[in-house]
């Protein structure tokens, strides 16, 4: 069951169960006679079947009201109680299985896609002001992580690239084919659907330029259709990457700091730690 399904049913029975309070205090007050307070604890320990002490409904109006909120408000305690504990347990599976996703992620960058994203930011014209907006720093905080995604949801509009740049993309993507077909065999990475987007992306590029046999006589149509598959490649890695160093940063700190010497946005990158 789904995180988005947990929430809803614990919803329904909170909902149910503050329903029942409030209409089993304002029942009490005019059956019984009894005041806000009274009403309440009765209500809740009726509900809870808790049992009865110094309060106990007297009329009978009040005995049939007390069955009908031991019934009805015994089942809603049981729910929210129940649905709660489920929401934790489903969290905590969650965070697991996002934790062995997010390893998985962390070795597609190391193999191939800080890679891929250096060499597209090679190419873009605007190379420098990504270097100022989108090179991960250590003091980075998660607002400015935050900020960094928006600049990259346009990003690769104005690039080009060349037909060398295709060729060099195409032994690149040749290369590590192998690899990126066994990412396709773990099942949980439908559960990340944002990074197996990026994925397809990434494997339709591949095919595409797999299928040229030579790059310097693509007529300029054929070029510009392939640049059209670079340029939805590049906005998709680029997000995944500051996802993925995000999650670095909060929770791996000695990955992120390796992260940041090999950073594909970084102008200097260097694996020494130099101070």
């Amino acid at each position: 069951m789904s995180m988005h399904a947990d929430r809803l049913r614990f919803a329904v029975f909170a909902t149910v169960l503050l329903v029942l309070v409030v209409a089993g205090c304002i029942g009490f007050m005019l059956v019984e006679g009894l005041n806000a307070v009274d009403a309440l604890y009765f209500t809740i320990v009726t509900m809870s079947t808790v049992g009865y002490g110094d309060i106990h409904p007297i009329s009978q109006a009040g005995k049939l009201l007390a069955v009908v909120m031991i019934l009805a408000g015994g089942g809603a305690f049981i729910g929210v109680g129940a649905s709660a504990a489920e929401m934790i347990l489903t969290r905590h599976e969650r965070k697991s299985r996002m934790d062995k996703l997010n390893m998985v992620i962390g070795v597609f960058f190391s193999e191939v896609g800080s890679e891929l994203l250096a060499r597209l930011e090679a190419m873009d014209p605007d190379r420098e002001g990504l270097e100022r907006d989108i090179a991960v720093d250590g003091s980075w905080s998660v607002r400015d992580f935050r900020k960094a995604r928006g600049r990259v949801e346009g990003l690769g509009r104005g690039l080009k690239p060349s037909c060398d740049d295709l060729a060099v993309l195409n032994d690149l993507l040749t290369a590590k084919r192998d690899f990126m077909l066994q990412l396709l065999e773990n099942p949980n990475l439908l559960e990340h659907e944002s990074f197996t987007e990026m994925l397809r992306a990434v494997f339709h590029l591949a095919e595409e330029l797999t299928l040229r046999d030579d790059f310097t006589c693509l007529p300029e149509s054929d070029c510009a259709h392939l640049a059209g598959d670079v340029r939805r490649v590049y906005p998709l890695l680029a997000a995944r990457w500051l996802d993925y160093m995000l999650h670095l940063k909060t929770s791996y700190p000695y990955l992120f700091s390796l992260a940041l010497r090999t950073s594909p946005f970084a102008r200097d990158r260097s694996v020494v730690v130099l101070d």
